[in-house]
């Protein structure tokens, strides 16, 4: 609240879209990075196993196989790291508890949702800094700005449905993530996301009204004009205003 106060709600929704929009952008460089240079596939370690990926073995060119082509064949393969390192090339095999058990006895280390990678960490970097942004900002704002912005005879029931918009906007998300990963792949999963939180950007800077400072009647008789506002950072014209009423006169 105090951030909001302090900077203004249509000012800190933006600044929160914008750092989630580079926190996105971090997220897809890193797990596009990892998806095109993930551990290639090694004959030789394949063949120290009996397990090996069916689809593995009919490939005219083996040699083109890594890591997260293995996780993508079907039947479902997973990978098999190196024992010395696992970012060197490992073993491609069929994806059951038997397989897993043999990989593990060997000390290696076993994947089958993603590939191993140098620079995992920062998926972590970019999904704390989403959260960092997205909780002062569009985790508040739209709450605030939604108390602010209806007529009073009106303000409960279009509250509801803004409620319920959030709560079916965040169940799509939910059920559909996993979805587009394995459809698309994580990045460009990430890069959706990237273009849904720009289009948000566009609308904020449209559509939303500042309404730092103003008393509800201002704020009612500020969205009666229906003006849209581009710029931003200046306060609403309506800040400080009298709305004029009707003289009557007296017999």
């Amino acid at each position: 609240m105090y951030f909001i106060d302090k900077t203004g709600r249509k000012k800190l929704a933006l600044l929160s879209l914008c750092g989630c929009a580079l926190s996105l952008a971090l997220l897809t460089a890193t797990f596009r990075q990892t998806e095109t240079h993930s551990p290639m596939i090694s004959a030789v370690e394949t063949n120290h196993f009996n397990n090996t990926c069916p689809e593995f073995s009919k490939t005219v060119n083996p040699n083109e196989w890594d890591c997260m082509k293995c996780l993508k064949s079907s039947p479902a393969c997973g990978f098999c790291a190196s024992a010395a390192n696992t970012l060197l090339p490992g073993a491609c095999l069929i994806s059951n508890d038997v397989t897993k058990d043999l990989c593990h006895k060997d000390k290696r280390a076993w994947y089958t949702e993603g590939c191993p990678s140098k620079i995992g960490w920062l998926a972590i970097v970019g999904l704390g800094l989403y959260i960092i942004f997205f909780s002062p900002g569009m985790g508040t704002v739209p709450w605030v700005v939604n108390s602010e912005i209806y007529p009073l005879r009106y303000r409960g029931i279009c509250g509801g449905m803004a409620s319920t918009s959030n709560w079916v906007s965040n169940l799509i998300v939910a059920q559909s993530f996993l979805s587009l990963t394995q459809a698309i792949g994580t990045s460009w999963t990430f890069m959706i996301f990237i273009f849904i939180t720009v289009a948000a950007i566009i609308f904020v800077i449209i559509f939303v009204p500042e309404t730092k400072g103003l008393p509800m009647e201002e704020v009612e008789k500020m969205l009666e004009t229906r003006s849209v506002n581009f710029k931003f950072w200046q306060r609403s014209s309506y800040h400080g205003q009298v709305v004029p009423t009707k003289k009557t006169s007296s017999i």
